[in-house]
C-alpha cells in the first residue's frame, strides 16, 4: 500500500497593522481596499461604528477596529479601509496600513493566545511570519447578530420598507 502525500492546506492572508501590531485576514472575505472616503455620521450607532460609506451607489457601514478593540492610540498616517463580506453583509473595516497577501499552511496556525489584548473571540489564530506574529481575525465574530441587524437597518433609505 503506498502512503498518498497530502499537502496541507494552504491559506491566503491580507496582512495588516492596528498600532504597531500585525493581523491578518483570508482574502477570499475581501472585496477591495480603499483609502478612506467621505464617512457620513450615522446617529445612535454603536461607537465603533463611524458612519457609512457611498461605494458606487452602495451603501456601506464602516467599523473602526481600533474602538472595536479598545485601542486608544491613533494612527500617525492615513489609514486604509478594507471592505469585506461578514456574512453576506458587505462592511468597511478601518486599519492603520495593509502591507501584502502572503500564503500560509494550515499547519502553521497555532491558537491564538490568552493575553493578545483582543476578545479571543475575534481571533480565529496566530503564525509566526518572518520576525512577526500574525493574529489571524475571526471576521464573522467582528460583530454580534444584533450588531449585524442593527447595520443592516441602518443602510435602509429612509421611508422604504
Amino acid at each position: 500500500m503506498s502512503e498518498v502525500n497530502v499537502r496541507p492546506k494552504e491559506i491566503r492572508l491580507a496582512c495588516f497593522s492596528l498600532a504597531g501590531q500585525s493581523y491578518a485576514i483570508d482574502i477570499m472575505k475581501i472585496r477591495q481596499i480603499i483609502r478612506p472616503i467621505k464617512i457620513r455620521p450615522l446617529p445612535e450607532a454603536p461607537q465603533f461604528v463611524e458612519g457609512v460609506i457611498n461605494l458606487r451607489g452602495a451603501v456601506i457601514p464602516i467599523i473602526d477596529l481600533r474602538k472595536r478593540f479598545g485601542i486608544e492610540i491613533k494612527p500617525d498616517k492615513e489609514p486604509r479601509v478594507i471592505i469585506v463580506s461578514i456574512q453576506r453583509q458587505v462592511v468597511g473595516i478601518v486599519v492603520d496600513d495593509v502591507s501584502e497577501v502572503i500564503g500560509i499552511s494550515g499547519v502553521q496556525i497555532q491558537p491564538p493566545p490568552r493575553l493578545s489584548g483582543i476578545p479571543s473571540r475575534f481571533l480565529s489564530g496566530a503564525c509566526q511570519y518572518k520576525d512577526d506574529i500574525l493574529l489571524i481575525l475571526k471576521l464573522d465574530e467582528i460583530l454580534t447578530s444584533e450588531e449585524k441587524v442593527s447595520l443592516a437597518e441602518m443602510k435602509k433609505p429612509v421611508g422604504k420598507e
